[in-house]
């Protein structure tokens, strides 16, 4: 639970009671819970201005098996594999709460580890390539590949035939382990680095936001798109919008993308549809670590470090 916003050490370890389904929910016994780059912007109170208060419970992603069932929700779940969405918070405990409507049976096949890994970032990077009209042969380039929905990313614009797939990195050793997830140029975090790079790209895929986005509307092509797809790095300046206008003629353009606004069935099919593939060893996932839940401070001075390539699990 988050006793204090700001550093990972307002995070501390409470016994509650144990939680019981309301109408419409199911109650998992988790196994895998993932940790996000949205649980640190509300751990640091970042969100408090959208109602995020202290006593907030982080996580929204957890993989389990359902144990009870409240009203109106068929006994069949009972004794499944699970993955969940529990929202905007309430992922970081052991037994979770989840929306019947938010949960994904699993491959018998496919770890708890890699279902919380997998889950909320392949739908983002999915819907964001769609988002951004990405079609086979164009250039992409992922900004903050190192993360589990910028590796995600990658590996669906490279089988989805794109022309090149760039990343932006913070090291020689993150570009090689990006490679061998399909992309094909390594640039530093300014977009900078790669004299055989393309010059320009047609899709931009951004989860990093903040201060330096702007510069990369310098490096669309003409009917470029950029799509914001995260924010680790915070919100842009006020005025990023000068670039574009500035560059008029090229008929740019910029989006936001969250997952939220994708209808609950259309995100269902795909991560069944993903889950599957990455059953099948057809889609990768990266796990960074993992770490007792009780250590869930430790995964957040790994993030705010910079330390973490894919997702940091934590297990009950």
């Amino acid at each position: 639970m988050i006793q204090k916003f700001g550093g990972p050490g307002g995070l501390e370890v409470l016994d509650l009671p144990d939680p019981a389904p309301a109408g419409g929910q199911v109650l998992i016994a988790v196994e895998a819970i993932g940790v996000g780059g949205v649980d640190a912007v509300i751990r640091r109170g970042a969100l408090a201005a959208y109602g995020f208060q202290e006593g907030h419970i982080p996580g929204g992603e957890v993989a389990g098996t359902v144990t009870a069932v409240g009203d109106g929700v068929a006994r069949s779940w009972l004794g499944q594999r699970v993955w969940a969405f529990t929202g905007t918070g309430g992922g970081y405990v052991e037994q979770a709460i989840a929306p019947v409507e938010e949960i994904v049976p699993l491959p018998a096949n496919l770890s708890a580890v890699d279902a919380v890994t997998l889950g909320s970032s392949g739908v983002v990077a999915h819907f964001g390539l769609s988002r951004a009209r990405f079609a086979p042969g164009e250039s992409v380039l992922v900004r903050g590949a190192s993360g589990s929905i910028g590796i995600t990313a990658v590996q669906l614009a490279a089988r989805g035939g794109a022309g090149a797939v760039a990343v932006t990195t913070s090291s020689a050793e993150r570009g090689d382990r990006l490679r061998a997830l399909g992309a094909t140029h390594v640039l530093d975090r300014s977009g900078a680095g790669a004299a055989d790079a393309p010059a320009g790209y047609d899709v931009i895929i951004d989860v990093v936001a903040g201060a330096d986005l702007p510069s990369f509307f310098d490096r669309l092509n003409p009917n470029g798109r950029l799509v914001v797809v995260g924010a680790v790095a915070g919100p842009p300046p006020a005025d990023f919008g000068t670039k574009m206008m500035a560059a008029f003629q090229k008929s740019m353009s910029f989006a936001t993308f969250s997952a939220a606004t994708v209808p609950g069935p259309d995100r269902r099919a795909v991560r069944t549809e993903q889950f599957t593939a990455a059953s099948r060893g057809e889609l990768r996932t990266v796990v960074h670590e993992l770490l007792p839940l009780d250590q869930a401070a430790l995964a957040h001075r790994k993030m705010d470090a910079g330390e973490v390539f894919g997702r940091i699990v934590l297990a009950p």
